[in-house]
């Protein structure tokens, strides 16, 4: 893929997708003013990492410590081009479901951030009141379909 056309099939989330010669995948993503990526902050190596890490207040001790998880048996075909080796899920578990993109299967009382599968899992008592400033708030309970991450990120 050449200029622009790399980021005709990739999400960043809450950022936008800038094509890279500089990068591991040939773009990156630029995250919105209030999100983050899931990787640490002077590691310029990860921006190709979607933006789905609210910069706001989230305080886990209102849910229980959930069990370690068990040591899963590694696959033959597990790879670090999975997006869900480099994905954080909260609580919930992650689901390949193309070549760049991922979805985050909430276990019950998590809610996807946004409602936006893509997007990690929480209890809604995680977020704090400063939250509501990037537009996260009560989280959607209802059992309709999530909407479609393409219609709320602004990949160009």
């Amino acid at each position: 893929m050449a200029g622009d056309d790399v980021c005709k099939s990739r999400v960043c989330g809450k950022g936008t997708c800038k094509p890279s010669s500089d990068s591991t995948f040939g773009f990156l993503c630029e995250c919105e003013a209030g999100w983050n990526q899931a990787r640490p902050q002077h590691d310029d190596s990860l921006k190709f990492l979607p933006c789905v890490i609210p910069n706001c207040t989230l305080n886990f001790s209102c849910a229980k410590a959930p069990s370690p998880a068990p040591e899963r048996e590694k696959q033959a075909n597990e790879t670090i081009f999975d997006p869900c080796y480099w994905s954080d899920c909260g609580g919930g578990t992650c689901s390949k479901t193309s070549l760049f993109t991922h979805k985050c299967d909430c276990q019950e009382g998590y809610h996807n951030i946004l409602n936006v599968t893509a997007f990690p899992c929480f209890k809604e008592c995680a977020l704090g009141m400063d939250c509501a400033r990037l537009g996260i708030g009560i989280m959607n309970k209802s059992t309709s379909s999530p909407p479609n991450l393409r219609e709320n990120s602004q990949n160009q």
